[in-house]
This record gives structure tokens, sequence and C-alpha cells, in this order.
């Protein structure tokens, strides 16, 4: 609805203009009357009009000095400007304030309603680009945290291949040198668990609430699971550890006080992996994080617990331990159960040739395996509760024994998931496409409907039939467009509109690309 408002000085005048707009639209409403510019710009301040009708020649101020009165609190405001006087010089001043409009009393009722109609053309055209442009902001946004929460949950399995903090560094706009994990975990101050409700308002708040407390660091917050979220921190400045450990302490403390003020049945517990200069090496920092989590979690008061480095008493796992996690986990979410056999034989030969790898160590090491599988299941979907009982034995081959029976459980049941739900879930996100493809449907709304994570959706649908989601998405639409154009009394603007798009340029780019004929040209030679 747009909002208009009718300044002038004589009743008859302003009487008239209202009848004559109010009239001429269901889409317009003149939202009030004023005598003078002093009232108009008091009424303009308070009701905030897309429209106003100004006469020029009124007493005390003056049309021209109420729109230039207008115009400094609210420049968006269009003007119309009406005057008894033909002359050039109200013309320019009115002009340089930038109103195009000026009609002569008395006005023809035509010349009334043409200038309002390209006046109001003009409004609506401006309220549909910032509606697209805010829509595309958060398209935008959408997005990122989407790429942020897969690169993420890459680094937690160690498949980071296809970006580097030099190119996240031009992608942000600043010098990226290093980076860390910090990992995240709410658990109850009392025996009552937390709901799913409790998990998601606590990851929205730390979501939110994080930008606000880091310093001079970029972050990239990952997905929740099981009450714990990695946080990637990027680092601009290269990580010293005095340095590193004083920015993640300040960041740790103020967010503490923070979640402190916020919840008080909760406690934060925070693991803090260590700094690396290249990105695959983020995997490492996990490990270290998700480990510092683990010893924290069994210390009553205890917040938080930076990483040991390699060489000390607590030190992690060795680098050969970590390399055989990332093969074994790629096997299991496969469901390869040959190379999960290969890779774990392979991995007990390495240590039983170790003289210094003790019953402890493996135990460890099994321990962050069947978490990092655990997080795993979760990221794809899969309800697996089953946990291994290595806990209980000193004897190396024992402990091999039930890792490996737990390994190739869980394998055949990502078998039988791949092969039944997964196949299932992919039909039924298909289908959903082609209900909803005139929607503004978003791949992590798709994953979402379908219970999957977008990250392993993606995956999965690609896999699954040779295409990404949005190259589907694209195919269906395309279709039906082609099917839409056999109507001729449907214009290309209607089709564009009716499959899903917003911009019919955006629109006949992308049907050329797919079918190498402009709109224009497919329907001429279609209907001919």
């Amino acid at each position: 609805m747009l909002k208009i408002l009718i300044v002038d000085d004589e009743v008859l005048e302003r009487t008239a203009l209202t009848k004559i707009i109010s009239g001429s639209s269901k889409d317009v409403m003149v939202i009030g009357e004023a005598p003078n510019g002093r009232k108009a710009i008091e009424m303009a301040a308070e009701h905030r009009p897309d429209l106003i009708f100004m006469d020029i020649k009124m007493p005390g101020i003056d049309g021209v000095q109420a729109v230039k009165e207008i115009k400094k609190f609210d420049p968006g405001i269009r003007f119309i400007m009406v005057s008894a006087f033909n002359t050039f010089e109200y013309a320019k001043e009115v002009m340089q304030q930038g109103v195009k409009e000026y009609i002569l009393k008395p006005s023809r009722k035509q010349d009334i309603l043409a200038a309002l109609e390209r006046v109001s053309g003009e409004i609506l055209e401006e309220q549909k680009q910032r509606e697209e442009q805010q829509s595309l902001r958060e398209s935008l946004d959408r997005a990122v945290s989407i790429a942020q929460k897969e690169w993420v949950s890459s680094v937690l399995v160690n498949q980071v291949q296809d970006i580097t903090f030099d190119e996240w560094g031009q992608l942000l706009g600043v010098e990226i040198t290093s980076g860390y994990i910090m990992l995240f975990a709410v658990r109850p101050k009392t025996g009552r668990d937390l709901s799913a409700v409790d998990k998601q308002n606590w990851y929205l708040w730390l979501k939110d609430t994080l930008p606000s407390v880091v310093n001079k660091q970029e972050i990239m917050v990952g997905p929740l699971a099981d009450a714990q979220v990695p946080v990637l921190f990027l680092c601009q400045k290269a990580a010293e550890k005095a340095h590193f450990k004083r920015n993640a302490q300040a960041v740790i403390d103020h967010l503490n006080r923070l979640f402190e003020k916020q919840y008080v049945d909760a406690e934060l517990k925070i693991g803090v992996g260590l700094p690396y200069t290249h990105a695959h090496e983020l995997n490492k920092s996990y490990l270290e994080a998700l480990t510092a989590l683990q010893q924290l979690i069994k210390t009553p008061n205890r917040k938080y617990l930076f990483a040991a480095r390699q060489g000390s008493a607590e030190a992690p796992s060795s680098s050969g331990v970590i390399e055989i996690e990332k093969k074994l986990l790629e096997a299991v979410r496969q469901g390869d159960v040959n190379q999960v056999l290969f890779i774990f034989e392979s991995f007990a030969i390495m240590l039983e040739n170790d003289s210094n790898i003790k019953g402890s160590l493996v135990k460890k090491s099994f321990d962050e395996l069947f978490i990092l599988v655990s997080r795993m299941l979760h990221e794809l979907g899969i309800s697996y509760e089953q946990t291994p009982s290595v806990a209980a034995s000193e004897n190396i081959m024992e402990i091999f024994e039930k890792g490996k029976a737990h390994l190739m459980a869980v394998v055949h049941h990502v078998q039988v998931w791949r092969n039944n739900h997964a196949k299932g879930m992919l039909h039924k996100a298909k289908e959903y496409i082609e209900d909803h493809y005139a929607d503004s449907i978003t791949l992590e709304l798709v994953a979402e409907y379908v219970e999957l994570s977008p990250f392993y959706f993606s995956k999965l649908f690609k896999d699954r039939f040779g295409m990404t989601f949005i190259d589907y998405l694209t195919e269906i639409r395309i279709k039906r467009a082609k099917a839409e154009m056999v109507d001729p009394g449907k214009s290309l603007k209607e089709i564009c509109y009716s499959i899903g798009y917003k911009d019919p340029n955006y629109f006949s780019r992308v049907f050329k690309k797919h079918t190498g004929l402009s709109p224009t040209e497919f329907r001429k030679v279609t209907v001919d």
C-alpha cells in the first residue's frame, strides 16, 4: 500500500486531490492533508509517507523549503510538486532536490494520475529491488553459514583439501596465517538432562555471542552434535604460544562471564587445541581439543583446558595414529568392509612393532577414534548407540579384537543405512524438490526436511544421482519452463516467477546456458 500526503494551503485543492487519488487504485492511501509547509514537515516525520503532493506557493514555509527539510530526515520520500506558476526558477530549485514531477494548477485528472503512476512505479520498483537485495543478503548469509559448517565438518574428519588459509584470507579480506579449534560443550549442573530444545537454544546463543567476544580473529562455528560445538578460530597473526594462549584465554573468560549470566543450571566446558599453520593440519587441533575436553569433563571444578604440546606427558596421539584414524573414518563412512579390515590390520602391525606404545595409550587412541566415529554417525543422521568395551583390558591384542569387532558392527550398520534409509531419504528429497521447485528452496532446507546434515546430504545426493542439488533443481525448473512456454498466453516474466526465479534476466541466462537458446528464441522455435 502506497502512503500519500497531500499538502496545499487551499482546502478545495486538497479535497479534490484526495478524492482523485483515493479513487484511482486500491493500492494507494491518502494518510493525511497539511495546509502549510510547517505542518507538512511534522506529518512527514510522524507518518513517513511514500509520496507527497506538495504545493510550492504557501505562506510561511513554502513547498521548496519543506522539501529540503523533509529530505534531511527521510531522503527516500518522493515528491510531486503542484503550482499555479509555470516558472523555470521554481522548477529548477525543486529539481536540485531530486524532484522530477511537476504539475500545474488547475490540474487535470489525467495529468494527476499520470504523474502518480510514474512516481508510484518508481517507488514500487525500488521496494522490489530492496526486497531482492535483502533476500540476496539473507541467502548469502545462509550460504556462508552452510559453507562454514561444512568446512568445519570436513576439518573434523581430516578431509580439508580444497581450500587453504590464504584462500580463506582472500574471501574474508584479512591475512590468515594459522588456525586452531575450540570445542565447546554444555552440561547440566543438576541430574536433569538437557532437552533438544535446550541444546539448540544454547547453540544459537553461542553463534550469536562469539562474534562479540573474539579479538582480531575470524571464526567459523561448526555443527551441534551431542551438546558439543567445534569452533574454528582463524588467526590474523602468527600464533606464537604466548600470543595464542593470551587471545584464547581472553575469549574464554569473556564468554564464561556472559554464559554464567545467561545460564544458571548449566556449565560450559571448553577444550582448546593447538594452532597450526596449514589447513590440512587442523584435524590435529580438533583431536587435541577433543582430548582436552574429555579430560576436562572428568575434572569437576575446571572450566577449560588447553591441549598439551607434543613431547609432554599429556601429549595426544602420534601423527601415525591420527593418519590411521583419518583413513578408517573414511572407510567406515563408505561402508567398505574390506578397506576397514585392511587399514585396521595395518594399524595393528604398526602398534605391535612400536615398543614405546603401551596398552593405556592404545586405549586412549581407541577412545578418541570411537568418539570421532560416533560424531560422524551423528553427522550422517545415523542412530547407533552401541559402544565398544575396551576399557577393562590392558592387553593390546584383546583391545584390538574388541575394537575391530565394534568397527565391523558400525560398518555393517552404515551399509544397511546407505542401502535403505539413505536411499529412501534421497527419494523423499527428490519428491520434495519436484513439489516445491517454485518456492525459494535451499540445500539446507531440503537437508533439514529429510533429517540429514547439509554436508552429507550434498555429498550423498551427488554420489547417488551424478549431479549436485542445485543442478537437479535447475533441471526441474527448466523442464517446467519449457512446458509453460507452449501456452502463448503466459508472458516470459510470468513463467520466470512461476518456476521459482525472482529475476527474469537471471532466468534468461540460466535457460540459455542449459538449452542453447534464450527463452524468446526457444518459444519462437517451439510455437512456430
